[in-house]
């Protein structure tokens, strides 16, 4: 089929005679991005760096490209606020917590794809959330990423005007990963929207923050009114992450495993192996899914390292 580009939507960057990438402490100047950066066809994301650099690890084991000596140099080792692994055509990219945070992430990791000249990417999210009547370690493939208050939009403030931005996902990438779940056959998954918040306590009707001016029932009336939007489980990154991919023509998916039902607590007390074994289940789907795509039985691509 045709290749498809990754668009920046950005006529001031033809002007810059070096873009610098600041918070991966990259740039078209210091670095050769395409030969970086050209082969990469997966894009994963998530908030926490360890757990980028453990799912690295993870596929490069999948697509049998392990490294013999297994070290996976952080390639945005000039600065800690994000971290960056590449294995093959995978690469992996920590974002920290919040809509700020993956904001920052995307513009640079959308830039240095543009300028690395990929082709035809497809990058997905694997995270954490509070499921809403889901049993716990459930996966979350998410349908629409939707606000606080239930609606399907992304809004942010652009020179003091509100700019609404849609935040859909694609819908054949949402069916085909459920379909790779129902293959691998390990744990539940279900596709529904995501509801994506500004805080982890208040914003999330938490009674357990530093703050709280609301009852217990004034919490689960939210929940449930939230449940019948069709809410399945509530995080902080998926909203930006859709409208950005969205307006650069990634193809894009948010799968999030609930490590608790937030209508029968907020506090996580599971033990860590629980909670730990839970957050390997986005790894395995995404590790399936990916593995899948790049061996086809047809034609198995001869993969670059």
């Amino acid at each position: 089929g045709r290749l498809v580009p990754i668009y920046v939507h950005n006529p001031h960057l033809d002007a810059l005679k070096d873009d610098i990438l600041y918070h991966f402490s990259l740039g078209t100047g210091s670095h050769n991005l395409p030969a970086m950066f050209g082969d990469v066809k997966f894009v994963c994301v998530g908030g926490s760096p360890w757990r980028m650099k453990s799912f690295t690890e993870f596929i490069a084991a999948e697509l049998a490209m392990e490294d013999p000596k297994s070290e996976y140099p952080n390639i945005c080792a000039g600065t800690d606020r994000y971290a960056m692994y590449k294995v093959g055509p995978v690469l992996s990219v920590s974002h920290g917590m919040g809509i700020p945070s993956i904001a920052i992430m995307l513009h640079e990791l959308i830039k240095l794809l543009h300028h690395a000249h990929c082709t035809d990417v497809t990058i997905i999210r694997i995270g954490t959330s509070g499921g809403i009547g889901l049993e716990p370690g459930t996966v979350v493939v998410t349908k629409q990423s939707v606000d606080a208050t239930f609606q399907p939009k992304f809004e942010q403030v652009i020179l003091g005007k509100t700019v609404v931005r849609s935040t859909d996902l694609d819908q054949s990438l949402a069916q085909e990963l459920l379909q790779c779940s129902k293959r691998l056959n390990q744990f539940e998954t279900v596709i529904g929207n995501t509801m994506c918040t500004l805080d982890f306590y208040e914003g999330q009707a938490r009674l357990d923050g530093a703050f709280c001016s609301y009852t217990e029932a004034d919490k689960q009336e939210y929940l449930l009114k939230a449940k019948e939007a069709e809410v399945c489980n509530i995080e902080m990154e998926s909203s930006v992450f859709a409208a950005m991919c969205k307006l650069s023509g990634l193809r894009a998916a948010v799968v999030c495993v609930t490590l608790l039902d937030r209508l029968k607590g907020d506090q996580l007390s599971s033990s860590h192996e629980v909670l730990n074994n839970y957050q390997l289940r986005p790894q395995k789907l995404v590790g399936s899914y990916i593995k899948h795509n790049l061996c086809l039985p047809t034609i198995c691509i001869n993969i670059k390292t």
